[in-house]
C-alpha cells in the first residue's frame, strides 16, 4: 500500500481526506497561500503544490500547519508521506485555468524544448531542482499573469558499463 492510499482510521484519514479538511480549514478562516506559506515560512507556490498532494511536507511544518487550523495532529504522518506527484484525473485536464496552462505547453513546448537545446545541449529542465514564481503585471488591456519557472538544465548522458 503506497502513502496515498492510506487507509482510513479512527485517528488517521487519508491524504484526499486530510487536504479536503485542510481546504475547508483554510475557507473557514480565510486564509490565502500567501497568508498561510509566510506563517509557515514556505513559498507560496511550494505549499499550494503541497495542499494538493504534489509534495510532501517537513514534519515541523505539518505540525505547524495542523495547528493553524486547528486540525488534529494525527494527520501530520499524512503530510509527510512520500507522494505520487504529476497526475491529473483525465487529460486533458478540463478545469478551464488548468487546461489552458496545458495549451501553452502545447502550442509553446516544443519551441521551448528547441530553445532550451539551442542554449544548453541536450538535455531536459529539471522539475526536481525548481523554482516556480505567479506574479502580476499592469497592462492597458487588463492584467496579466507572469509565471517564471527556474529549473536546473540536466544534459543528458549515455552511462556506459566503463564510465559507470
Amino acid at each position: 500500500m503506497t502513502p496515498d492510499t492510506l487507509t482510513p482510521s479512527a485517528t488517521r484519514p487519508t491524504r484526499a481526506e486530510l487536504l479536503a479538511q485542510i481546504g475547508a480549514a483554510r475557507q473557514e478562516r480565510g486564509l490565502t497561500l500567501t497568508d498561510l506559506g509566510a506563517q509557515l515560512g514556505a513559498d507560496r507556490v511550494w505549499l499550494g503544490a503541497a495542499l494538493q498532494g504534489q509534495h510532501p511536507m517537513p514534519a515541523p511544518m505539518a505540525a505547524s500547519l495542523l495547528g493553524l487550523l486547528g486540525l488534529p495532529e494525527s494527520g501530520a504522518p499524512v503530510l509527510t508521506a512520500f507522494v505520487s506527484r504529476g497526475s491529473f484525473e483525465t487529460l486533458p485536464p478540463t478545469d478551464p485555468t488548468i487546461y489552458r496552462l496545458y495549451e501553452v505547453l502545447q502550442v509553446y513546448g516544443p519551441t521551448l524544448k528547441t530553445l532550451i537545446h539551442e542554449e544548453f545541449g541536450d538535455g531536459i529542465m529539471s522539475a526536481i531542482n525548481f523554482r516556480l514564481e505567479l506574479g502580476r503585471e499592469a497592462h492597458p488591456d487588463g492584467d496579466r499573469v507572469t509565471i517564471k519557472m527556474a529549473g536546473k538544465f540536466l544534459p543528458y548522458h549515455w552511462a556506459t558499463p566503463e564510465t559507470k
